[in-house]
C-alpha cells in the first residue's frame, strides 16, 4: 500500500509499531511512521479496513462515527438502517465506508447526524 500522503510504499507491521503495544485481536496494520499514518487489516491479513488516515483524517472520523453511533448503539435503530439511511443521504449512488471517507464526507455526516442525537 502507498502512503496517500507522500507516495512512499507504507509498511504492513503489527500495531505495537504505532501504539506501543498490540490492540485487538486483528492487529496488523499498514504504517507510514514519516506521515503517522495508518489503516487496520481484516483478520490478521493485508487487506485494509479502509484507507490509510493521518491524525487529521482520524479526528474527522471519529467525531463522524459519535455522530451516527448513538443511533444504533442505543437500540432505537438497527445498524443496518443507520448506514442504509446514510448511504441514501450521503452516498451519491455509492456504499459509504467511514473508514474510507474523506474530511469532506465525515463533515457531511457530522453535519446531518450529530442534529438528532
Amino acid at each position: 500500500m502507498i502512503c496517500p500522503y507522500c507516495g512512499k510504499k507504507a509498511k504492513w507491521c503489527e500495531n505495537k509499531e504505532v501504539y506501543g503495544r498490540n490492540y485487538g485481536k486483528s492487529f496488523m496494520c499498514y504504517y507510514c511512521k514519516d506521515c503517522d499514518a495508518y489503516v487496520g487489516c481484516h483478520n490478521n491479513t493485508e487487506r485494509p479496513l479502509g484507507t490509510m488516515a493521518n491524525k487529521e483524517l482520524r479526528e474527522w472520523r471519529i467525531k463522524a462515527h459519535k455522530a451516527i453511533d448513538g443511533l444504533w448503539k442505543s437500540g432505537i435503530y438497527k445498524r443496518k438502517e443507520v448506514y442504509q439511511d446514510l448511504n441514501k443521504a450521503i452516498g451519491n449512488g455509492t456504499t459509504v465506508h467511514i473508514g474510507a471517507s474523506n474530511i469532506e464526507i465525515c463533515k457531511r455526516i457530522i453535519e446531518k447526524y450529530l442534529i438528532i442525537n
